[in-house]
Parts: C-alpha cells; sequence; structure tokens
C-alpha cells in the first residue's frame, strides 16, 4: 500500500472559506476571471515580452495546482463566499530551510470588494501557512493598488519598504511596497488589530 496523501484543506471564518480548486470549478471560475478581467489587469503579474508560455487547460492546472501543494511549494487556493466563487489567496514561492519564508497573493471580485473578505483570506491563510510551520510570509502590493493596501493597514500588517522594478505586469516592470508578518509578530498580537468580526454583505 502507498503512503496516504495529507487531506485538503478548507479554511472557514465568518462565512468566508478558502478551498482548493476542482476540475468541477472550471465553469465558474473561467466565468469569474472573465468578469474581472480589466479589474485585475492593473495589478497582475504576467509574462514579459519575448517569453512564450504554452496553454494550460484548466484540468491541468488543476492538477499542477494540487502537485505544487503536495510537494509544499504553494498554498493555492480560492476564496468563496455565499456558495460563490469571488477570488482568489494563495502562498508561493514558498523556501523552507533556513528561511522558511512566502509570498501572498490575494484579489476578490469586484462586486464583493471592501466587505472585509480579503482581510479575512489573508488572515486565513497565514494562520495557515504558520501551522504548517513557516516563519516569514511576506504582501507584495503596487504602490498604486489602494484596495489592496487598505487589507494590509487594516490588519496592521508592517511595512519593510519599496522593492523597484519588481514585477512585470500590464506591459512593464512595477516597484511593489513590501509588508511581512512573522510568527514572533503572529504571537504577540502586533498585527491584525482590524480584522473584521463578520464579513458585511
Amino acid at each position: 500500500m502507498g503512503a496516504l496523501r495529507p487531506s485538503v484543506p478548507q479554511l472557514e471564518r465568518n462565512g468566508v472559506t478558502l478551498r482548493m480548486l476542482t476540475p468541477k470549478d472550471e465553469v465558474e471560475w473561467l466565468a469569474l476571471r472573465q468578469r474581472n478581467r480589466d479589474w485585475l489587469r492593473p495589478w497582475e503579474a504576467t509574462t514579459p515580452p519575448g517569453q512564450i508560455e504554452p496553454p494550460i487547460t484548466f484540468r491541468a492546472f488543476v492538477r499542477r495546482e494540487r502537485a505544487s501543494w503536495r510537494e509544499r511549494r504553494s498554498f493555492p487556493f480560492v476564496i468563496e463566499y455565499g456558495g460563490e466563487l469571488v477570488g482568489r489567496a494563495s502562498l508561493g514561492r514558498i523556501e523552507w530551510g533556513a528561511e522558511r519564508g512566502g509570498t501572498l497573493g490575494y484579489w476578490v471580485s469586484h462586486h464583493v470588494a471592501g466587505r472585509g473578505i480579503a482581510p479575512t483570506a489573508v488572515v486565513l491563510l497565514t494562520e495557515y501557512a504558520f501551522g504548517q510551520g513557516l516563519h516569514r510570509v511576506e504582501i507584495a502590493i503596487r504602490p498604486e493598488n489602494d484596495a489592496s493596501l487598505a487589507v494590509v493597514r487594516k490588519l496592521n500588517v508592517r511595512e519593510e519598504g519599496l522593492r523597484h522594478s519588481y514585477l512585470y505586469i500590464d506591459g512593464g516592470w512595477r516597484d511593489h511596497r513590501i509588508f511581512a508578518i512573522t510568527t514572533d509578530e503572529h504571537r504577540s498580537g502586533e498585527w491584525w488589530t482590524g480584522v473584521p468580526d463578520t464579513v458585511r454583505d
């Protein structure tokens, strides 16, 4: 008999659920992405010119995410609220060894923005990451992204500085402000003092 695979996590708080994509999500997920294409274009990293990424099917994308999670290279989740897929929260670039850290990214659909869903998702994923043995979670945000900056301010996440020309986004290399939280700060209660007790409808 082969080794048992770890159970797939599902994280919940205040009506917000973080779970992994399944093949059954294809139609709803692609529709969500299409509705938010313009909303997300200024903030999502893309491949620079001159590099070609081969197309991938949705099922292959799901399999790749599951493999990355099993190998502990990333913790990829979608955000569900009221039984509806509304966004994404993912911890990537995970390094173990002496560093034990990763980078957290998130977005929610424009039709539910401002309800406290994104801060709740960030808390859920950060707590999960620390529970898995990570020491540090980093969040990189473009200086112009007021909505994402409001999330880290609400959660009282410490700012570390500016990373110049960090990611290729919307046709150019963009600066990012860097925020971070460590397990020591988590235990001391020095962050997420602004996490909502409930998500607003």
